[in-house]
């Protein structure tokens, strides 16, 4: 379960999850099996600082999406200022054995007019980049290498740090990143009794005249840093990036 010591009000479930960008709203579905689960939650919550969870109850499975302003601590010496970044995190919990899960983020498919969009992905980085003349919006999360390496901080099931050697000798089929122009989606190892799976997702937009590949250096996140900045508060740094 996500932030459950957090406070939290109940909402009515009305809309659509979504995070709003300059080329319209990053939204995200969840498959489970063969069935989607709906675009409205059967709960939501408001939690402090403009952040909402949503949760989907099913025999098999809990899945919560928290959205979440966020700040990347991005080195002003180094890196342009952001106009806005905004992080997902979405966690399913297997109450039964899953062999199938997909999880998705995606603009509109019809991206506006002078907008190009295309993979940017790299270094343990899942990322579309999209730009037209005066945005450049940067939509990231983990790659097949970074979510191996989740299951050090138990974010992930920790077999899944086994299956490395298929991601490095491009053996496997079965689960992975599949990317679009306007989005990704991430396809799950098997799931068992008992098994959570966190991911991240972080948006991120700049003027496109700046070189600093701000957007980018962005999204470089984790389940683990987001859900530590939402419980710190602003006034404090105990989400920064953790040194590699």
């Amino acid at each position: 379960m996500l932030l459950p010591a957090v406070p939290r009000t109940r909402l009515r479930s009305v809309d659509r999850q979504a995070v709003d960008t300059p080329f319209g709203p990053l939204t995200f579905t969840t498959t489970i099996g063969n069935t989607g689960l709906p675009l409205l939650s059967d709960e939501l919550f408001e939690l402090p600082g403009g952040r909402t969870l949503a949760r989907w109850s099913r025999p098999a499975a809990r899945v919560e999406l928290l959205l979440t302003p966020y700040d990347p601590r991005l080195d002003p010496g180094h890196w342009g200022p952001l106009t806005a970044c905004r992080a997902a995190v979405w966690r399913i919990d297997a109450l039964a054995p899953l062999g199938r899960v997909q999880f998705s983020a995606g603009l509109p498919e019809r991206l506006p007019e002078g907008a190009d969009g295309g993979y940017d992905g790299g270094q343990a980085l899942a990322a579309i980049t999209v730009e037209d003349e005066r945005t450049r919006l940067t939509v990231g999360g983990h790659d097949e290498e970074a979510i191996c390496r989740a299951a050090d901080t138990g974010e992930v099931p920790r077999r899944w740090a086994a299956l490395t050697d298929q991601v490095h000798n491009h053996s496997f089929s079965a689960w992975g990143v599949d990317f679009g122009h306007n989005g990704m989606s991430w396809t799950l190892p098997p799931l068992e009794t008992g098994d959570h799976c966190e991911l991240p997702v972080v948006a991120a937009w700049a003027p496109s005249t700046d070189e600093t590949a701000n957007t980018w250096y962005a999204v470089m996140s984790s389940p683990t840093v987001l859900l530590r900045q939402v419980t710190a508060g602003p006034a404090t740094r105990a989400d920064a990036p953790e040194e590699s």
